[in-house]
């Protein structure tokens, strides 16, 4: 059952629940849902803050590690006077000052090979906002086993991308990325304003599959290169005999 709104509810998201489709009905659906979205940084950081705003009622966030200077040009859940620190008070704070309705379940540490099951558990859906690809392939297996759909979010240097895979209707990341790139570093060249933008994108992604309006990026991955604003939708192929999904079955 959809928890009901409160007259703060209608207040604060009264201008949302105008757009075609989303009323009250999809602002509970909003409310009543759970996401996870592994690693809140740059990318994932900015995922939460657009969730929380519009009022999704519960965000698990998995993130380790602590705060660096140099994490500042685009981790805008984080402040200066918090380097050094666990990175997680900090992002549960600022969010929760945004929304103190939220529940926030922050787990300080990165989605691994070993945790990803109980991460995915926690959430109705998946946000894969991770740097490393062993992170993103972990998360992909846990989400295809529980049956969930995932929002992938990436960047790198002026490019970004976004997709969604969806259990039973697209294929999943493995099918294009088998396993981890040799190649593929921690760290890379990266703006905020780049991060930012494939994380809006993302979390519309996000209110998309919640409450039912529009058309989600499934099967096809948004590919942009921000240094020319170019932007193009590529099809993704589904591998029959991916080792992840290609024996799945609805």
């Amino acid at each position: 059952m959809l928890p009901e709104l409160t007259d703060t509810d209608r207040s604060l998201y009264e201008w949302q629940m105008w757009v075609p489709g989303v009323g009250e009905e999809g602002q509970r659906k909003l409310k009543g849902a759970s996401v996870l979205i592994s690693r809140a940084g740059g990318l994932g950081g900015l995922v939460a803050l657009e969730l929380a705003a519009a009022g999704v009622g519960r965000l698990v966030l998995a993130h380790g590690g602590r705060l660096k200077l140099a994490d500042l040009n685009r981790q805008l859940l984080q402040t200066r006077d918090h380097v050094g620190e666990v990175r997680m008070e900090s992002i549960k704070k600022r969010l929760k000052d945004l929304n103190p309705d939220c529940d926030i379940v922050g787990v300080a540490e990165n989605a691994s090979v070993e945790n990803a099951d109980a991460l995915v558990a926690q959430a109705d859906l998946v946000v894969d906002a991770a740097p490393l690809f062993q992170e993103r392939l972990a998360l992909n297996a846990a989400a295809r086993r529980a049956g969930k759909p995932m929002v992938e979010c990436a960047m790198h240097t002026l490019e970004a991308s976004v997709t969604t895979f969806i259990p039973g209707r697209t294929g999943c990341l493995a099918c294009y990325v088998p396993e981890v790139p040799v190649t593929w570093t921690r760290q890379f060249p990266v703006f905020g304003a780049v991060s930012g933008t494939a994380a809006c994108i993302g979390a519309m992604e996000v209110i998309k599959l919640i409450t039912g309006i529009g058309d989600p990026l499934a099967g096809e991955m948004l590919c942009m290169d921000l240094g020319r604003m170019a932007f193009r939708r590529v099809k993704l192929p589904r591998r029959e005999d991916c080792e992840v999904c290609g024996t799945f079955r609805v």
